[in-house]
């Protein structure tokens, strides 16, 4: 192999693990800001009802936003705009623990979430365009970079609440030393930029159509995700009677179960492909539902919870990587499918609260178990097509220029 080509070669594995320290940057924000959330309420003396609403906020920030980062990136390149993103996006940490009441709460849990979403769909169309030179799966470790990196935020946030430390000044320094380590690994993410006669993305755009049914995949199962990370333990207290801490270890184990099987998905989806890891996943996801349902103890439950996660898993991140290969745009199209997926994420535990209150929690996991079963009749539209749709290495060590965006 020529020179050229291996410094190619080692700089995409370069750019992928510097992608991946970003995912776990952001990841860690999430898993700071979670932790701390007791602290955060008690200290903008808010009701649990003002705290809900308040939470809805980030997710609506999100949505809004989103469609902003394909404009901002095409402006600026991918790296300068993930830079000023992700940057944005750890220092807005700072800001729920400085709210004084409700209305202060939920106006900067709207920037929070907004600033989030805007760097993740920067992060992830990095990472599409990331596996698409490498010619291999990497958006489900990519992820599993994330949720760890949430873990390891909300590990360092149960230190600083045990100890009994300041929600403002343990979120200060989370900050400081989360945009540090962001800047760093940013420096050494792709390049891309958006070729000369390339016309820029609308500000504010609705999803392309590509993205809707892209998008309605991953809202199963991030639905199926949101009701059985919220609501697993509560299911084991009131429907088995479990002791509090076994119905807290539920949730522990299914968060690190999803961890898991992102961290090890990719070998799975290039070895069977994307279309039949969902159907099998979403099989595994019904088949835990089934349990849950029909469990009669809490550790055929927390076995279905288990399979749950394990099915689920990889979806989101195969629907962004089929998002980003789906049109000439695909900034626009992840973000169309980060907006359906962040709003499943935030309907889904009201939605198992609300039906619970007319039903009960077990035919609420009904529902979560015909959604997992949709993935099995929906996975067809996650089919990755052929990666060269965008850019690849050149033997000179210089991206090829297509239609896509490009890289230098």
């Amino acid at each position: 192999m020529a020179p050229d080509a291996v410094h190619s070669i080692e700089r995409l594995r370069r750019a992928r693990f510097a992608v991946a320290a970003v995912f776990c940057v952001h990841g860690a924000v999430t898993g700071s800001f979670a932790t701390r959330i007791p602290w955060i309420q008690e200290h903008a003396g808010v009701s649990a009802g003002q705290l809900g609403l308040a939470l809805a906020f980030p997710a609506l920030g999100a949505s809004l936003a989103m469609p902003l980062a394909g404009a901002v990136s095409h402006r600026f390149g991918a790296r300068t705009a993930l830079r000023g993103l992700l940057a944005l996006w750890t220092l807005s940490l700072t800001l729920p623990s400085l709210a004084p009441n409700v209305w202060g709460l939920c106006a900067v849990l709207f920037v929070y979430g907004a600033t989030a979403g805007m760097s993740d769909v920067a992060m992830n169309a990095l990472g599409v365009e990331t596996e698409n030179r490498l010619g291999k799966s990497i958006m489900s470790s990519l992820h599993g970079m994330w949720s760890a990196g949430a873990l390891i935020g909300s590990a360092a946030g149960t230190v600083a609440a045990h100890l009994g430390g300041d929600a403002r000044l343990h979120h200060l320094i989370a900050a400081l030393v989360l945009t540090a380590l962001g800047l760093l690994f940013c420096q050494g993410v792709l390049d891309v930029h958006s070729t000369p006669d390339a016309e820029a993305p609308p500000r504010f755009s609705l999803p392309p159509k590509s993205a809707l049914i892209i998008g309605a995949v991953g809202f199963c199962a991030v639905f199926a995700e949101g009701a059985s990370l919220d609501w697993s333990a509560v299911y084991l207290r009131d429907e088995l009677g479990s002791s509090a801490g076994l119905a807290a270890a539920s949730t522990t184990a299914f968060a690190l179960t999803m961890t898991l099987a992102r961290l090890a998905g990719d070998r799975v989806v290039d070895r069977f492909g994307a279309v039949r890891t969902v159907r099998v996943g979403g099989a595994v996801a019904t088949l835990g539902g089934v349990l849950v349902v029909l469990a009669p103890h809490a550790a055929v439950a927390m076995a279905g919870f288990g399979l749950i996660g394990l099915g689920v898993a990889v979806v989101v991140p195969l629907a962004f990587a089929a998002a980003g290969r789906s049109g000439p745009n695909p900034s626009q199209a992840i973000a169309g499918v980060a907006t359906i997926t962040y709003t499943s994420g935030l309907i889904a535990p009201s939605a198992i609260g609300g039906i619970a209150d007319v039903t009960s929690l077990v035919f609420s996991f009904g529902l979560v178990t015909l959604l997992a079963l949709g993935l099995v009749v929906g996975a067809g539209v996650l089919r990755p097509g052929d990666r060269k749709a965008t850019s690849t290495p050149t033997p000179d060590g210089a991206p090829a220029k297509t239609s896509g965006p490009v890289g230098g």
